[in-house]
């Protein structure tokens, strides 16, 4: 009998390992579903996030808490060092904090109002927002969740209805370089510029990441997004009311190159917040068709790959983001109208860096009007911000993701695409 009651005491206890052990898995997986690679959507009209799994193309929604308003996520950073998703909510003027893996919130921090493009420093020390109804930049530490400082926009560019919009660091966290809309008629561009005596004009600014000042600017094209490799010291500014792409020397603004692309507007290079690949991503806003809706640029030459578009099978192609291992784009379609919202998904020749095939390789329903899109690395951090140590794994991972989201500019588009959110 003893026997027997030690054989029922051991095969209860084996079970409750079982249970124990059934329940660790269960909760791994369950939890495994946002540890690997995703992709992150603002859904600007629909105050959510959606979650992409990069494997599968499986989307999950977040719902962002309310503040005193309705949230309206705008753009996404990554906070690799502290395993965080910063996203600019502009209803509720702030940056919320979720955890990469869980979503739940881990803080807030209070902006200026009208928050649009952010964009932060390779090794997480500062992240810059654009506020463009105070006509202020918002500089914080997204570590320690607290503001170092906030910045007016030249008083002479505020004078002439300029407002900031795309914002984005240099590889090396000295310098932030900032793009200005809504430039009136009368803005006089620089005296010598390339500019000078064109029609209409908009601003680029640079900014020391130390004394928060302006050490340098330039006229550019209307309604310019920005972005940049590690793979090289240039900046490119796509002007999408003006269908270029003007290369730049990061240094001095001195143009490189020229480059015809009609509705350049956002950007993306492998490589997330410190982005080195090679390929440079440029969509064509103001398709209405998704015709043409995509260009490629390889950051060696500095020319346009097969000299096309590829279709990007829905209308207003907005913002990009790309895997680390650049074999896989995805594509944000900005249409408030349409519900579901569609990311549209291309398979890329890592070598080439072209889409594999002429049309997407599938479509992902997301939340109505996805504005901003990052690629979230599921690898771990392991490193302080700021540290040597940081930098190297910073370093490390930039190696492939995404470059950056543009943005939306006010501009009508024809039959049945002209009901979007354009700010």
């Amino acid at each position: 009998m003893k026997n027997t009651y030690q054989k029922i005491a051991n095969l209860s206890a084996h079970t409750i390992v079982l249970s124990f052990l059934s329940l660790g898995v269960s909760s791994i997986v369950q939890a495994a579903s946002f540890q690997g690679d995703r992709v992150v959507v603002a859904n600007r009209e629909s105050g959510t996030l959606s979650v992409i799994d990069t494997v599968t193309d499986t989307a999950t929604t977040i719902d962002i808490p309310f503040g005193e308003s309705r949230p309206e996520p705008m753009y996404i950073f990554h906070v690799r060092s502290t395993n965080e998703v910063a996203v600019g909510d502009r209803a509720n003027n702030r940056i919320v904090f979720f955890d990469q893996n869980s979503y739940e919130v881990t803080g807030t921090v209070e902006t200026g109002n009208g928050v649009f493009h952010m964009w932060g420093s390779p090794n997480d020390t500062q992240l810059w927002i654009n506020n463009d109804i105070d006509n202020t930049i918002t500089v914080i530490d997204p570590v320690n969740k607290n503001v170092l400082t906030t910045i007016a926009i030249p008083a002479d560019l505020v004078a002439e209805e300029g407002r900031p919009h795309d914002v984005i660091l240099d590889p090396s966290g000295d310098f932030a370089y900032v793009s200005v809309l809504g430039l009136s008629e009368d803005h006089t561009p620089v005296p010598g510029s390339e500019c000078e005596g064109c029609d209409i004009t908009y601003v680029l600014l640079k900014y020391s990441t130390q004394t928060f000042e302006e050490i340098d600017r330039l006229d550019v094209g209307v309604d310019p997004h920005l972005g940049l490799t590690s793979q090289n010291d240039l900046l490119y500014v796509a002007a999408q009311n003006s269908d270029v792409v003007t290369v730049l020397a990061r240094e001095d603004f001195s143009i490189v190159k020229n480059l015809t692309v009609p509705g350049a507007h956002g950007v993306g290079i492998a490589g997330s917040s410190a982005p080195n690949g090679r390929f440079f991503y440029t969509t064509n806003l103001p398709s209405t068709d998704g015709s043409n809706g995509l260009f490629v640029i390889d950051t060696v030459t500095n020319e346009i790959i097969d000299n096309s578009g590829f279709n990007t099978g829905f209308a207003v192609p907005h913002n990009i983001a790309v895997t680390n291992d650049n074999e896989k784009l995805y594509i944000s379609h900005s249409i408030g109208s349409l519900n579901p919202g569609k990311v549209t998904v291309y398979d890329l020749d890592p070598i080439t860096g072209l889409p594999v095939g002429s049309t997407p390789t599938t479509d992902i329903n997301v939340g109505v009007n996805p504005f901003g899109i990052f690629f979230i690395s599921g690898a771990t951090s392991v490193a302080e911000p700021g540290s040597l140590l940081g930098l190297l794994f910073v370093s490390s991972l930039g190696i492939s993701s995404l470059l950056k989201s543009s943005k939306i500019k006010s501009r009508s588009l024809e039959a049945g695409a002209d009901d979007y959110l354009n700010k």
